[in-house]
């Protein structure tokens, strides 16, 4: 009698290479975030570009991000994690070439487009390959680890950038990202096993094109108003248009087999405060750390490595706090924690503003962004711990990925307004504005976080 023949088995896990490869393809993300930022005012000045310009540099790729990174996430539980990662990571190296060997802002600004489209993918899929990777009993440690080197990739990239414009080129910024991609497509590849979720269904490609056509008209309206003026007919017929998809977008969610957006998660108090808390508060972040190396680099004249070392004190303060406050929360609660945090984050803001104009380092910056990273790092951690505990444990993951969705939004539509305070000559007066706005931003945040934070029920 013939042995029947054995059912092959699956390729072992390393979990080590796991864990390396996904904190190495998602810092791609977090790093081109924090570290292009630095690099915006150079590649004005080189490639001739207005302040509309300097927004699309950084909105193509948010606008992609923002609107994609749900559907990401869908596509990597229907046709594979380590596949759509491996894919994401593809995308975004091959754009970051692109964006390095730009010869005008409409090819940067297109591969940065492309890139946002690469994270949309990498990010989401990253997590959900450590979620199979590991147990329960060692899932959260692996993506404490993952959330850790996030955060300090963040906090070293303006001064990397910084250090890249000065020593080399602002296109070194993005060539960096090749090796780093190269990396870790191959530890994933040898480390990882291919997995699925168990019952997904069909992406929300309709939604997804709606999102991305309705964020990206308003987006475009709102980078044009300064110039033309909210009147405009252009400007007009873009908010609209936006507006239109928004609206279709949120009725293809309601009949969706598998929305991207689940609407039945708004049900909850507690999770519609904190993605407003979100919203708000991210908007004044991403629209001020837009601002702030204008104000650093052509009114204070500082070069890029200085403009990245001057910003240190908040993403160093931002890695370092948050660990502490999602202990805190537990002893003094989520509504007092993100009370506090946003008021903290806009009397930081409120001293920048106060402080604009001063030459002096110490007292004309680092005052205001020392209170801000302060702020921002009792707030940060426990707003995760909010949005997962508002859902029932079957939404933890929507619900993350929506809150994720909401904070890269705000980040593009406060850019898309910095045109408003970025005329040409008068960076030190629009500086000044756009603080006075983000203090204002931050305080309605801690607002809402005193009213809604409460103890609601998860949506189920």
């Amino acid at each position: 009698m013939v042995a029947a023949a054995e059912a092959p088995q699956p390729a072992p896990i390393n979990g080590r290479l796991v864990l390396a490869g996904t904190v190495l393809g998602s810092s791609l993300a977090f790093v081109d975030g924090s570290a292009d930022n630095l690099t915006l005012p150079v590649i004005q000045r080189q490639l001739s570009g207005s302040p509309a310009s300097a927004q699309w540099i950084m909105n193509a790729y948010m606008l992609m991000l923002g609107a994609l990174v749900l559907a990401g996430g869908a596509a990597a539980d229907r046709y594979g994690r380590k596949r759509v990662f491996i894919i994401g990571v593809a995308l975004f190296s091959a754009a970051s070439l692109a964006c390095g060997m730009a010869p005008s802002l409409a090819l940067l600004i297109a591969a940065r487009a492309l890139q946002g489209i690469g994270a949309a993918l990498l990010v989401p899929a990253s997590l959900a390959i450590l979620g199979a990777s590991f147990d329960k009993q060692a899932r959260g440690q692996a993506v404490g680890i993952w959330a850790g080197a996030g955060g300090l990739v963040s906090a070293g990239g303006p001064v990397l950038g910084g250090w890249l414009t000065d020593a080399v080129s602002w296109r070194a910024v993005f060539f960096i990202n090749l090796p780093i991609a190269a990396l870790a497509v191959t530890l994933l590849a040898l480390g990882a096993r291919e997995s699925r979720a168990p019952r997904s269904g069909p992406v929300d490609w309709a939604g997804a094109v709606l999102a991305t056509l309705g964020l990206a008209t308003i987006t475009w309206g709102l980078t044009k108003a300064p110039a033309l003026g909210f009147a405009s007919p252009q400007v007009l017929a873009g908010l609209i248009a936006g507006a239109v998809a928004l609206a279709l977008f949120l009725m293809v969610e309601r009949k969706a087999a598998s929305p991207m957006l689940p609407l039945v998660l708004f049900k909850s108090r507690t999770f519609s405060g904190a993605n407003g808390l979100t919203l708000l508060l991210y908007a004044a972040f991403g629209g001020a750390l837009f601002i702030l190396p204008f104000d650093l680099i052509q009114a204070r004249g500082y070069d890029a490595t200085r403009a990245g070392a001057a910003l240190l004190p908040l993403s160093a303060g931002l890695t370092l706090l948050s660990p502490v406050a999602g202990r805190l929360t537990a002893w003094l609660g989520a509504r007092f924690m993100l009370s506090v945090g946003p008021l903290l984050a806009g009397l930081g803001f409120a001293i920048l503003a106060v402080t604009a104009g001063r030459p002096d380092y110490w007292t004309g910056v680092f005052p205001g962004l020392a209170v801000l990273a302060l702020g921002l790092g009792i707030a940060v951690a426990p707003l995760t711990d909010a949005v997962l505990g508002s859902v029932s444990e079957a939404y933890e993951g929507a619900a993350s990925g929506v809150n994720n969705a909401v904070a890269r939004i705000a980040g593009l539509l406060a850019v898309a307004l910095a045109g408003f305070v970025l005329a040409p000559g008068e960076i030190a007066g629009g500086y000044r504005i756009a603080m006075i706005a983000a203090a204002s931003g931050a305080g309605a945040a801690g607002l809402i976080g005193a009213l809604t934070l409460g103890r609601a029920e998860p949506a189920s």
